[in-house]
Parts: C-alpha cells; structure tokens; sequence
C-alpha cells in the first residue's frame, strides 16, 4: 500500500510529465479505435448488404434480347437466378442546369440488386416511378410528385411511388454528385412507352456459390452468338464502378487502420522505453531506500511498472472516449458523402480498447524490466550513492589550438554536458527525431493532397467540355466567342501486363490540343506525339513501365471487338487524379481503329463570351451533358473534403505527440540534472543564465535530431503515400522544401514552449537537498 502512495506521489510531483505521457498514448489509441471502427464497419456492412440484396455477378449487355432468350440463357450451368430490364437515360431539365437519370426497368419478381426502400412503395403501374433518395432530397422531391423526363427526344410524366437506395449504385459517380445524377425504376410495362415494343438490354446474373464468375461470362458471349442474340459487352461484379471503388475503400482503410496505428504506436514505445529507462536510473537512491528497508526485488520491480501500466490504461480510455466523441462523426459525415450506404451506423467496440492498453503497458513493462534489473543487482548501499561522475575526455574542438579558448564559458558547459552524457543526449534526440518525423509526414501527406486538387486545374484548361449522345459527334464548330476546340474520345480498354489485367480509359484527341496539359514527375510540360501513347505514373510504378516499353491495350468497347494492339509508351505523364492513357488520333488510325470524336473541348474569349457560347451548346439537341470549371473544382473539393480530415487530425496528434516526447525528456532532464544546477546557483549564476543554458543545449539537440529525422522522414512519407496511392489515384511522392521547413519550425517551436514551461522546475530546485552528499 505504501508503495501505491509512493507512485501517486511520484506523478503528483511529476504532474505535466504524466499527463503528457497519458497525450502520448491518447493519440494512439484515438487513431487506432477510430480508423479500425471505419474499416470494420464498412467491411462487415457492405458484405451483409451486397448478400441481402442480391448484388449480381454479372451484368450482360445486349441491343435488345426477349424474354424468351432470357430464360433460355437461365438453363445455362452456373446460374442460379436471372433477370432482364431495360436501362436507359434520361434528362431532367432545372431553371439553369439539366440532371441526368439512369432509369432501370424493375422485374415484377425482383430478386436481383432488390432495392432499399425508404418511403413508399416499388412501381407497379406505367406511370410510376422509383427515385433514389438523395436525388429527392436535392430536389425536394416527396411520394406523390409528379416529375417530368426527358429520352430520345420525347418527354414523359411519373408520378413518384416511393424513394430509396439501390446495393448497385452505392457509388454514383467519383464525387457523389446527387444533383445533376440520379437513379430511377420504372414498371416493366412502362418499357413498350418507351422503346415502342417489349424488349431488355441488359440481363443481371446471380451465379451460384463457388461458380467462376468469368468463365460464365465467356459461356453465356458464346451461346448468345451461337444463338445470334445481340450481345455487345458484359461487367463483373468485380469491374463495376460501385463495388470496385467501396472494395478499394475498404483496402485503403483497411491498410490505414494498420500502418498509421503501428507508426503511432512505435513511437509511443520509443518514447515510453527511453523515459521509463531514465526514470528509474534517475531514482537510483530510492531503489536503495527501499531495499535497505527490507522491500523485496519483486515489489520494487512492480511498483514502476505500475506507472506504465497507469499511463496505458488512462491513455487508451482518453484517446478511445476523444474517437468516440470526435472521429466517428466525421467518419460518418465522411461516409455518407462518399457512398449511399442505408441504415449503416459507426460505433466502437469495447474491445477496440484493449490492444492500445496491451501495447502501451508492454512497452512500458518491458522498458521497467530492462532498466531496473541492474539496480536491483545492486546492494542496498551500492544503489543509495549517487553514480560516479564520469571520466572527461577532451573534446576534439579541444585539440584544435586557439579555438577552444575562444569560446564562451556557457557554451564550454554546454558541449562537456553533450558529449560527456552522449546516451542522454542521444535519448533526448531521439525524442525529437520522431517527433520531427511524424510531423513532416502528416504535413507532406496534407500537402500533396493539396497538390492533388490544384493539379485538375492546371491540367484542364478548357471553359466546358461537351459530351455528344451516342450516334453523334462534334461537326465543325464557327462561332463567335470560341478562342478554340478540340475534339476528343474516350475509349474503355483493358491494360493487359503479363497474366494481369487491369481496366483503364484511353483518351484520344488532337495532338495540337492545348487544353490538356500533361507533366512528367518534374513538373514539366510535356507533349502528345503520333508515334506512341502518354501512359499515368501510376501505372507505371505499378507494372515498372518505362519510356519506349511496348505494352497491350484490349478495347472493351462492342463495336471494337475485343480488338488487342501493341503500344508504343512516348512518355510517363503525372496524373493525380483519374489517371488515363492519352493518344493521338493519328496514332490510334495506325491500328485501323476509326476516330470518331465524342467529346467536344472549348475555350471561350472571355467570360462575357462563355455565356453565350454555353447557351449554343444547350441548344444543340445533340449535346448531350455539358461540364465547365465549376465541376472540376467540385471534384478537387471533393477529393479535399473526403481525406483532409483524417490528415489535419494526423497532424494535430503529431504535435501532441511531439510535444509530449519533446516536453517528457527534458523534464527528466532537469531532475538528472538537479546536482549540477543548483551547483552553478550556488556559485552565482543567476536564473535567466541557467536557463539559458538549458535551452541552448535542447535547442542544439533539436537541431542535430531535425537533420537526422530528414532521411528517415522521406522513407516513412513514401510508406504512407504507397498505401493511399493506387493506379487509379496517384497521389505526389515529394516533399517539398516549405513543407519540411514549416515541420522544422514547429519542432523548434515545441522544444522553446517546453523550455518555457520548465522554468518553473529549474527556480523550485532545492540547493541543499540537491547537493547533500551520501558520503
């Protein structure tokens, strides 16, 4: 009992060291609870959801197929379920913009991608209509209203039966743009209305347990063109939009959840392992105390090792209750931007608490351990003496004639002190090293998500992009207010690397078109050429491409037939965001592949220009959606939005945590030090000199660590920049000099705040006790 008196009394004397000890562990534990409360719950909601509402396997696209060659196809080996529906889109049209609708037809036995319903009830007439929810919410709409759409130039009235989500359209578009994007379903007998007859174009397959979702596919292309159907293409589960993108979130979170945890974690046992360490060696002759007073080894041994465990436990509690209260709402604030996931909820798992406890106390028991078991060896007498001072080298800059001699007597304490506890003063730096690390790594990742955003403008050039319907192109274009225009297709394909197989997009256009910059990894402009294909960073990383590789392209497209071509890389360009391959349309004529340009890029005037030029295109019954600036910094918002929020909490922790370390060493520092500071009060040096002293010597520290932590900093930048990066979202992998220099002032910063804060310990040093002698 009296040893748990002892303890109380030790952090009661030592009160900012334990509560920044008990920071240090918070921050841990606050990223742990929380980034693994993201992955968990996205992970385990998204696997029931997919398997309640039958998500399909396989979605199978044809001109137009019967229902009678529907269920013929459903006899096929490795069917359980399938239906048919007819998918169109549709426009809607507002006071000053228009919003597209992708429209499905529902089967009357719906057991395929069955919808969630929210109010109302599911179509059952042909004048009805499901709405997706967040559709309805942006544009008020309730059960009842009536809403006019817009196909193939003829316009339809619904009456809206109810609204909901849909397990296939989770994911809309990359930004979740419910605006100008929504879902509909309509009854089956709405379809004769629209396409003048009864017919699908798509079928949705559910493939029974275990079946290859791929090889059926490839079955059902041959029978349909051994049956003469019109198949033109088909999507796994795996390939769509939706399911690829959550499955890519779920691995990124997953991955976060891990590697930032376990960084934070290190670090904590760093700093827990060296200021344990010191804390005993520095209560050498309490130790002796107690054993002359007949306290067993054991009891000694236990009685520091509760300080760690304390830390852990109230830390962790800290830092889980700080997720809790702070982390989970912004997840789930972040969540329902990014997807339209119904009824999933965040929380956290009691037992999300123990593994920050057990890693924390372990450190912490294992530093006690390492420490105190060479002074328990000790007699009782051996311990109660102060160390021996240790024998003094000369310094080098000793050696060199009339340069020692020049120095000021203070900064002659100060290099003696540094070099004759060279462990110490490596502890110290080591604190500061890691703090200096953690910080460059959580500004560097903030910062080159910045980068992220900034680039879509300085890539994209253009006032509006004009995306045609299908059928038509872009013809020439005269019109007063234009400065320039270029044409442009898109083309899905299939990147094709040995045995793997990845889907990508192939931009072709002009190779004078100047509204798309492209940059190499150095930030310089390079250019198209018709002898070879731009290819993204990011899949050049991936697969090791390099410039004047050849590499295989498939277009996936159905009138391209599958058609496989070998390419020429021309350069690697540096794209952040939606990274696609980029060709001339000269060099995709080589291949005998026709160019028919469906986008159409243009550059106005002046803005006085673009209003008239984009009411020419809106206009056009031709044109079918229009985007200008406005909508790609909504996405560079978006991409903001979706991950600043993690990063500048990653920061906030890091000079928490930087400041612990930084704050928690020096105070073990000036009790260490105790003897030889009132030593130098006793020959007159006045308080402001002593402090001086001290804060020279840290600052001196801090310096050596911040050019230690430079290395180190690059190589733990690169491990989380890897992690985040995937080939369809390259994220930048340089540091840049204001972000290390801002990292660098703050570390300086914390070292002159804990300084500041420790005058108080150096005035409260008792002269007498500090210099009562043993002998």
């Amino acid at each position: 009992m009296k040893l748990v008196i002892k303890l109380l009394r030790d952090i009661k004397q030592s009160i900012g060291q334990f509560v920044a000890f008990v920071l240090v562990v918070a921050v841990g534990a606050f990223f742990y609870t929380g980034l693994v409360t993201l992955s968990d719950n996205l992970s385990a909601y998204t696997k029931v959801y997919f398997k309640e509402h039958h998500l399909s396997d396989l979605n199978i696209y044809y001109s137009q197929i019967s229902k009678q060659d529907v269920a013929r196809l459903s006899e096929m080996e490795g069917i359980n379920k399938i239906e048919g529906r007819y998918t169109f889109d549709a426009t809607q049209a507002f006071e000053d913009y228009k919003a597209t609708l992708k429209i499905h037809s529902i089967p009357v036995k719906n057991e395929i991608n069955t919808p969630t319903m929210m109010e109302g009830s599911i179509p059952s007439k042909k004048d009805e209509i499901f709405l997706d929810s967040h559709y309805a919410k942006e544009h008020h709409y309730r059960v009842g209203d009536e809403i006019s759409i817009r196909t193939d130039e003829k316009n339809f009235k619904f009456t809206i039966s109810g609204l909901g989500e849909n397990v296939e359209h989770a994911k809309k578009n990359e930004i979740q743009d419910h605006k100008t994007y929504g879902i509909a379903y309509i009854a089956e007998e709405t379809i004769p209305e629209i396409v003048n007859g009864f017919y699908y174009n798509e079928i949705m397959i559910d493939a029974k347990e275990g079946y290859d979702s791929d090889k059926l596919g490839k079955a059902i292309e041959v029978q349909s063109k051994q049956k003469q159907l019109t198949y033109l293409n088909q999507v796994s589960k795996e390939r769509t939009f939706n399911y690829s993108k959550i499955k890519q979130t779920i691995y990124n979170n997953n991955l976060m959840s891990k590697v930032i945890p376990l960084v934070l974690f290190l670090i904590e046992a760093i700093i827990l392992f060296l200021t344990m360490s010191r804390i005993i060696d520095s209560q050498r002759n309490q130790v002796g105390i107690m054993k002359a007073l007949g306290v067993n080894n054991r009891s000694i041994m236990l009685h520091y090792m509760g300080y760690p465990v304390l830390v852990g436990i109230l830390g962790s509690i800290l830092g889980c209750a700080l997720a809790a209260i702070v982390f989970v709402p912004l997840v789930t604030a972040s969540n329902a931007r990014a997807y339209s996931l119904p009824g999933i909820q965040f929380s956290l798992s009691l037992y999300s608490i123990l593994p920050p406890i057990i890693f924390s106390s372990a450190f912490g028991l294992l530093s006690c351990y390492l420490s105190g078991r060479s002074i328990l060896k000790e007699r009782a007498a051996q311990a109660m003496r102060p160390k021996p001072p240790k024998t003094m080298k000369k310094l080098v800059i000793e050696r060199i004639p009339g340069v020692w001699s020049q120095i000021p007597y203070s900064y002659k304490l100060i290099l003696r002190n540094i070099f004759l506890n060279k462990q110490k003063a490596l502890a110290s730096s080591v604190g500061v090293v890691v703090s200096t690390v953690l910080l460059i790594t959580a500004f560097g990742t903030q910062t080159a998500l910045q980068k992220v955003a900034n680039q879509i403008e300085d890539v994209y050039t253009y006032d509006l992009k004009v995306d045609y319907t299908m059928g038509t192109s872009p013809g020439t274009i005269k019109l007063f207010g234009i400065q320039n225009s270029y044409d442009l297709s898109t083309f899905p394909v299939e990147f094709i690397k040995d045995a793997e197989k990845e889907n990508a997009t192939l931009v072709v256009t002009e190779q004078e078109n100047d509204l798309i910059h492209f940059f190499d990894e150095n930030d310089k402009r390079i250019y198209l050429g018709n002898n070879g294909v731009l290819v993204p960073k990011s899949y050049a990383d991936k697969y090791h491409i390099s410039e004047g590789d050849i590499i295989q392209i498939k277009f996936t497209a159905p009138e391209l037939k599958n058609k496989a071509v070998d390419m020429k890389v021309l350069k690697i360009s540096t794209q952040y965001s939606n990274p696609s391959f980029y060709s001339t349309s000269a060099y995709l004529k080589s291949f005998d592949i026709d160019y028919s340009p469906t986008s159409l890029l243009v550059k106005a005037d002046s803005s006085t220009d673009l209003i008239s030029v984009r009411n020419f295109f809106e206009q056009d019954h031709h044109a079918d959606t229009i985007a200008d600036k406005n909508d790609l910094k909504k996405s560079a918002q978006y991409i903001l939005k979706q991950n600043s929020f993690i990063f500048i909490m990653f920061i906030i922790c890091a000079v928490i945590l930087s400041f612990g370390a930084i704050y928690t060493i020096s105070s073990i520092n000036i009790y260490e030090r105790n003897r030889e500071l009132a030593t130098l009060k006793v020959l007159g040096y006045q308080k402001n000199k002593i402090n001086r002293l001290i804060f020279l010597e840290n600052i001196i520290l801090t310096a050596f660590a911040v050019i230690a932590a430079l290395p180190i900093s690059g190589y733990c930048f690169e491990i989380i920049v890897n992690s985040l990066s995937s080939t369809h979202q390259q994220i930048p992998d340089k540091l840049n000099i204001f972000t290390i220099l801002v990292s660098i002032i703050i570390s300086f910063m914390l070292t002159i705040l804990a300084n500041l804060l420790l005058r108080r310990k150096v005035t409260k040093i008792n002269m007498i006790e500090s210099l009562k002698s043993i002998e």
